[in-house]
Formats: structure tokens, sequence, C-alpha cells
């Protein structure tokens, strides 16, 4: 078996029962990477340097063929409501089919840390079949210095084979599905076969730090952080599409994550070295510093429509998915914390895309309030963000992560109010999706308002602001704004039909009713309280 890269050689690939390999690839870094991929035809670069990939007919996460293996340890703690059961004897049947699949084939292997914090980190150790999936995760996890290599071991083993294709009756899985990810916590094993979008890879470090994080008293967070000069750190909650990237790619402000993130009793870290951003529609006037990371050497790009010729970039195409891509390590944005960690925040922003245009654009929320919204987890999608979606769907994702809990959703609701009461932390929702109408009448939130909304609230400034409640949801509105269009803050004085207003916004006061009901059970009254309730009469 031919070996290359750095690696730690008394803890090679046999270790994990690899064998008769064609060969290894440690640790390559990116020219090498770039050249494997491009020999094996696995990708394309493109004007401005980036590595341009396709993910075949997966062009996103498939979250109904992730399946957790049964055990003792996971038998009674893993929230099965919301998770997939896979048995031993299958798990077992899928690892040593992935073994024998291996064999006389070439892999890539990186040795990485999920975690910034030491105390709370876990080394992750990735097999790929493809070179492009080996840069994806060596740019969105944390790299070790070159000198740890020597010596890394992994606590987690992750193994990533888009050929292999599952066998329902042996392996588990949905019947008639080409894909799997099967999770072994007690063993910290995860298989991803059939698929080619690299987010499966980073997205299963995430579940694991989610499965073992509770138990330490850490909060593990599907959102954003930054922090500001006075040492004042922020976290950014959203569903994808909702603006998580964006928001937190402030230039008067600290990058300390884009996506995930872990809240300790010693204060925030990120999970990540990179960051996963969306591009359709990228321009480098609205989002320079993104913009600027994506077009360079060393940046991933899944799903990029580019000219053959010139090889430009088009990212206003849709024409493979809306969900474009690009993947960079967090260096790539000049103002990224270097340790990804800062203290406790004094700010958290629930994001919400609502393509039902009737959520004002930013409001205050109690700390019951927060813990319902968090609960809730609530966005729109719209029509073209997957296939078969026609008009505008409501999207509750409990935690703002419902693919990712391997805990039930009280747990993870209940530390983030611990932590909120005791670090006196200021909550708001901000409404990044539309105003003057649904979907297709009215326009997105300007991402100008938005960004002042945003720094107002991490500010101070808005704290002096004056407010009224919002008479269907039933939270703190401010009522001015400088520099805001005054009907913003007003929503049914931004349509045009009221009574069309009227009508959407009780409908979306009843989805948020019937949605929270599986979760009465487990909050406190005043949580069930903060409910919307349709308080005052429309006028």
């Amino acid at each position: 078996m031919r070996e290359t890269g750095l690696r730690n050689s008394a803890y090679g690939a046999d270790k994990f029962g690899l064998k008769d390999l064609a060969a290894v690839h440690w640790n390559l870094t990116e020219a090498p990477l770039y050249e494997h991929a491009i020999r094996n035809g696995e990708a394309t670069v493109v004007a401005g340097g980036a590595l341009c990939a396709e993910t075949g007919h997966h062009t996103g996460r498939s979250p109904k063929d992730k399946h957790t293996k049964v055990d003792a340890l996971t038998e009674n703690t893993v929230w099965w409501a919301g998770n997939r059961k896979q048995s031993q004897e299958h798990f077992d049947n899928m690892l040593q089919d992935f073994l024998a699949h291996a064999k006389g084939k070439q892999l890539y292997a990186q040795d990485l840390y999920g975690g910034a914090d030491p105390k709370y980190r876990i080394r992750t150790r990735v097999y790929t079949e493809y070179a492009w999936h080996s840069l994806f995760i060596r740019q969105l996890l944390i790299r070790p210095e070159r000198a740890e290599l020597a010596g890394f071991t992994p606590d987690m083993t992750i193994v990533d084979m888009p050929s292999f294709k599952p066998d329902h009756k042996r392996h588990g899985g949905r019947e008639g599905s080409d894909t799997q990810v099967a999770i072994d916590f007690t063993r910290k094993i995860v298989l991803i076969c059939g698929s080619s979008y690299a987010g499966e890879i980073k997205k299963s470090v995430f579940t694991t730090l989610n499965f073992y994080l509770p138990a330490q008293g850490v909060m593990p967070m599907h959102c954003s952080a930054n922090v500001g000069k006075a040492g004042d750190s922020a976290l950014f909650f959203g569903l994808s599409g909702t603006g998580k990237t964006t928001l937190s790619a402030d230039p008067n402000r600290t990058l300390i994550g884009d996506d995930e993130t872990g809240w300790s009793p010693d204060g925030i870290f990120n999970f990540e070295g990179g960051c996963y951003a969306k591009t359709i529609k990228l321009s480098q006037e609205a989002e320079p510093m993104i913009w600027d990371a994506t077009n360079r050497f060393g940046a991933v790009l899944e799903n990029v429509e580019f000219d053959p010729e010139t090889r430009i970039p088009d990212y206003n195409s849709d024409k493979k998915t809306e969900n474009t891509r690009s993947a960079y390590p967090l260096d790539f944005i000049p103002n990224a914390s270097r340790t990804g960690m800062a203290g406790h925040p004094k700010n958290i922003i629930f994001l919400t895309a609502d393509a039902y245009g009737v959520m004002p654009p930013i409001a205050k929320l109690s700390p019951a309030q927060a813990m319902y919204h968090f609960l809730s987890g609530y966005t729109a999608k719209v029509a073209g963000t997957e296939k078969g979606l026609v008009g505008v769907e409501p999207e509750f994702s409990t935690c703002f992560g419902a693919p990712f809990l391997p805990r039930p959703p009280a747990e993870y609701g209940r530390l983030l109010r611990d932590y909120i009461a005791k670090y006196k932390v200021d909550c708001w929702l901000v409404n990044s999706g539309w105003t003057g109408g649904i979907y297709g009448v009215g326009r997105r939130m300007p991402i100008k308002v938005t960004r002042a909304l945003v720094t107002g609230a991490l500010d101070g400034s808005l704290k002096n602001a004056s407010y009224h409640t919002d008479p269907y949801f039933g939270f703190a509105v401010p009522s001015s704004v400088p520099g805001i269009e005054p009907h913003l803050l007003y929503p049914m004085k931004t349509w045009k039909d009221k009574a069309a207003f009227d009508d959407t916004a009780r409908k979306l006061v009843g989805m948020f009713q019937k949605n929270f009901a599986k979760y009465e059970q487990d909050v406190d009254p005043e949580v069930r309280a903060a409910a919307p309730e349709v308080r005052i009469a429309a006028e």
C-alpha cells in the first residue's frame, strides 16, 4: 500500500480495519489535493482560483437517510421521535461491507479537530473517496499544527464513500434509497454512502458533538457567532438562507464562526475552522468578504455554474440547485478570530426568513419568548428551494437544527434558558424575509435595514428606543428607529390589502400554536404562555 503525507505511523488505516488499499494520502494540503481532484476528473478550477465540483442528484443533505445505532448508550438518551434507528446487526454489516468495498481503492485521510476549545474538542479522522471531499473537510474543520500530526490519534472516525450503495435488508435504512448516513455514538464511527454532497461530512461531526456536549454542561448550537471590540459576543441562530453567514460577517466585529458554536461555562467556541456559505446571488457589493473568500485559490465550490470558456462562475444561476455553496477556511475572512473562542454572549439573534411577510423586522424577546422561539425554530421555505415546492411553506426546525439533534429538544432548550438567565443575555427575533406582502407579492427585507437593526441591538442603542406590542405575536417591537422607514416596524402598514394581512398573520399564529403542541408538556407555564396569540383586534 502506497502512503503519502504526514501521519502518525503508529496509528494507521489498519487500526480501523482498512486493509489492502491501493493508497492512503494523509493530510494533503490545498495544492496536492487540487492536483488529485483534477487528475481524478472530480472537479474543475474556475476563474479566481476556486475548485468547483458537482454533487450529482444529491444537492443537499438527506436527513431521512440518517440512522443512529441503538445500543445501551443510545436506547434511553436519543430523541427517537426525531431520529431513525439502526440495529447493531445492520450497523456491523454496513461497517464490514464498507471495509470490503474500500479494498483496492485510493483513499484520502485528514486528521482534524471538531471544536476550538481544547477542553471539549473531538479529534476526528476523515477518510474520503474523493480528493475534493478531503479538501472540503480540511477547509471546514480545525486543522492541527503540522507538528501535531505525528502523534494524532482519533476519537472519532468518519468514512465517506459515495460509490458504496446501501442494501435495505442488510444495512437497514430506507427501502429504495441509494443513500445512508449511519452513526455509532458508542464507537464514534460515522459511515456515509451514496451521496457526493460534502455537507454530510461536516454535519456528522456537529451531530456527534450535539450528543456528547450537553452531558458536560456545554450547549451545542446551530448558530454563527462574532464578537465586538469590547469583548461583547453575539450568537445568530437561523436555518439555511436566513442570513447567519451574511450577518455574522460584519467588518466591525470579529467572526468566531458561521454555523456551529458551543457555549460552555468558560464562554463560546467555534466547532469549525471554516465557513460554508450559500452563493446563490452572491455579489461583491452586498457581501464583499464572502465574495473575496469564495473567489480565490483554496475555496471549494459546490454545484456553481460557470462559463465553459472563461470559467467565470455564475452565482445567479440556480440551474443545478439553489443550494450552491462555497467552503473556505476562516482565515480567508480578514477579521476572523484566530482562536475561535470568546466570552459569554451579550446578545442572541434568532433569524427567520418570514416569507408570509407578517413578522416585524426586529423584536425584543422575553426569556420565555426566547425559549419558545428557540424550540419552534421557525422560517419559511419558498418555491425553488426544494424539489416540488410551490408557493410558501412554513418550516419549524426544533432548536434551529432538528436534523442534528440526537437528544430530546427540551434538553437543549433548558440548557440555553439557564445560560441566558445566568449571563443576562438580551434576545432578539429578526425577520430577514419579506415585507409588504407574501413571497411573490411583497419584497425581501432590505439587507441594509436588517444590518442596521442588528447593529442597533448589538451596540445597545435599541435599548433606548420606545416599544409597542405586536398585536399578533406579542413581542416588543421598536416604535421608531433612526434611519429606518417607520412603516417597516408596523408590518400591517406595509401591506396594501389590510384584510389579507390580518388573515395571513392569523394563519401563521395558528401554525406556531399547532407546531408547539408537541413541546407543551415539557416546558414551564410561562413558556407556554409566550405562544403567539392575537391579543388585539385588527384595525
